[in-house]
């Protein structure tokens, strides 16, 4: 019974810094550029965007499939960055519980 007792307080403490993690992981902004700089995209670490700022040519009607295949990049580009801290800060995690490293997570 001692165990089940433990893994509960275990299980209880891992919410908690499951969520402060997430907290943190809200604070945290990433950037990524494409278009050799002209389309910067910052996101937070919990994959929001939070701006978008693309350099004035690029905003010609000649150039709009280009904008928007190089805005799709950038997005996804900054999404990217933000799922690499979040694994990063649930690895740690994994970690500080004696977990394994679980790739994908």
């Amino acid at each position: 019974m001692t165990n089940i007792f433990k893994m509960m307080k275990d299980a209880v403490s891992a919410q908690k810094n499951l969520k402060k993690i997430q907290e943190e992981l809200k604070g945290q902004v990433v950037e990524y550029s494409a278009a050799g700089g002209k389309i910067n995209v910052k996101a937070g670490g919990d994959a929001s965007i939070i701006a978008i700022k693309i350099d004035p040519s690029l905003i010609a009607p000649a150039k709009g499939n280009e904008l928007e295949s190089q805005l799709v990049r950038a997005v996804n580009g900054a999404l990217d960055e933000a799922k690499k801290k979040s694994a990063e800060c649930m690895q740690e995690l994994m970690g500080k519980m004696g977990l394994p490293n679980i790739p994908g997570l």
